[in-house]
């Protein structure tokens, strides 16, 4: 099977002289694809198609455009094993995993058709006689929406969803590694009976391809997934001229274990939200912050559930770990291993590299004595790598979580209500959670940072609707 465009309706070869080379990050003798990345002629063709299909998408009622994201997920759902396999295969994710993220993403369509029968604006008194006033949403036209590896089809499908039920029509640039990933979604709306030019897929790298939608004029807003300082960038170019922007831009997340913490639960927790996905989530526990009663106890067990830990093919479902998603994300994590032991602290498990002629596999690793101005403890690594802090007290905890420019997602493990009420309220980030991994997400729920990790209106449940429309305010004369 080739890579292919979908660009007004139509299956078509990307029109770049640039390829791409991706690879089975488990076994990287298997090769995925060898394919051609889009040119800026084929952004443009897409960017028509949307803006050409924008008026008739508009006037389809929000329920019509709901049961098209209905069968969409219908689709899925029927292909939902031989998707997983394929994205376990692109993306190195456990084959479990991958399978969860499928569904997910149906989920996730699901959820948006139902909101088609929702959407609509609220009934206002007037002050005038006469006057009724009421809101109506509107949406932007068409959008650009850029998508990262890591969740390759789940979170293009929460931006997907809920961009067209609204009523816009999308350009989306998926990721490079997943190539048949992102097919099958655009497959399963071709199957559902989208029409020609409501959305249009095109592959290639985010410094041409992904800048050119930024940057174009026919798009009137832009939502994005990536690295702080791509979106930074994304941000600021599509603010200059004028555009809608969301941008969700990772996090270094911290779980608090209290002296009072049930040990083996919260152990538990630190070892899905770190090492799940090969810790490669915005949402993946990267600090764990121990009160000094419990430390010593949750350090000798927690090390030793993460060295037990099986690491290997992710098609296997005896391994909990597969490998980082390429060699580029191999070395950055392997590069963050040896700056920690550079900068003293000290390496409790892990840090030898299983790279071999196989895949991009890194250990489970666990720092601990590590310093709050270590690169390890203020940057996002994206790989299986923890480091551990002790503290005092609560204030003391909280303090050390929110001493970070990100703000994505934090948890605590404790068996104190009062606590657990002081750190959801203090916690400086979009998502707090009490007893339960840093990683993990509902899709009914608004998902996004503050501070440096995001930037715009949040994610999924129904707040996202904000984003993708506008609101109108209507004054009608009745008597």
């Amino acid at each position: 099977m080739n890579v292919v465009n979908f660009i007004a309706g139509q299956r078509v070869a990307p029109g770049g002289s640039r390829r791409h080379l991706a690879v089975n990050p488990a076994r990287t003798t298997d090769l995925i694809a060898d394919y051609a990345l889009s040119n800026i002629a084929d952004v443009e063709a897409a960017v028509s198609a949307a803006r050409k299909a924008a008026p008739a998408w508009a006037a389809q009622t929000p329920g019509a455009r709901g049961e098209i994201l209905r069968k969409a997920a219908e689709a899925i759902r029927v292909r939902l094993e031989p998707i997983a396999q394929q994205m376990t295969r692109e993306v190195g994710k456990p084959l479990e995993e991958s399978r969860g993220e499928t569904l997910y993403s149906a989920r996730v369509l699901e959820f948006y058709a139902a909101e088609g029968l929702r959407l609509g604006g609220e009934n206002l008194p007037s002050g005038r006689a006469g006057v009724v006033a009421f809101t109506t949403r509107k949406p932007l036209g068409s959008v650009g929406l850029i998508t990262p590896w890591n969740f390759p089809m789940s979170i293009a499908a929460w931006k997907i969803g809920p961009a067209l039920v609204t009523g816009n029509t999308a350009v989306w640039k998926p990721c490079l590694q997943a190539p048949f990933t992102s097919m099958a979604l655009a497959e399963a709306f071709a199957e559902a009976g989208l029409p020609a030019g409501v959305l249009n897929l095109v592959h290639g790298d985010g410094f041409d391809i992904g800048q050119a939608i930024v940057d174009h004029p026919g798009l009137a807003g832009i939502s994005f997934t990536g690295s702080q300082k791509v979106g930074f960038a994304v941000h600021q170019a599509a603010s200059n001229r004028r555009a809608k922007v969301q941008c969700e831009l990772g996090g270094k997340n911290p779980l608090v274990v209290l002296d009072d913490a049930d040990l083996d639960a919260a152990v538990t927790t630190a070892i899905e939200g770190a090492f799940r996905n090969a810790g490669q989530k915005c949402t993946a526990t990267s600090r764990v912050i121990l009160q000094r009663g419990i430390r010593q106890a949750f350090t000798s067990k927690f090390v030793a559930r993460a060295k037990a830990l099986s690491v290997g093919d992710p098609a296997d479902p005896a391994n909990f770990v597969g490998p980082v998603v390429d060699e580029k994300q191999y070395d950055k994590v392997v590069g963050y291993i040896r700056t920690g032991l550079k900068e003293g602290a000290t390496l409790l498990c892990g840090g030898d590299s299983r790279r071999n002629t196989e895949g991009y596999f890194v250990e489970p690793t666990v720092f601990d004595n590590v310093a709050p101005d270590m690169t390890i403890a203020r940057d996002e690594i994206f790989g299986p790598v923890v480091a551990l802090f002790a503290v005092d007290t609560l204030d003391e905890a909280i303090a050390v979580a929110n001493d970070t420019e990100h703000g994505l997602s934090a948890s605590i493990c404790t068996t104190n209500l009062l606590s657990a009420h002081a750190f959801v309220t203090q916690a400086e980030s979009g998502v707090a959670s009490v007893n339960l991994p840093t990683a993990g997400v509902e899709l009914q729920a608004p998902f996004g940072g503050t501070k440096a990790s995001g930037l715009g209106v949040k994610e999924q449940g129904r707040p996202v609707l904000d984003f993708y429309t506008e609101l109108r305010t209507v004054y009608m004369k009745v008597a």
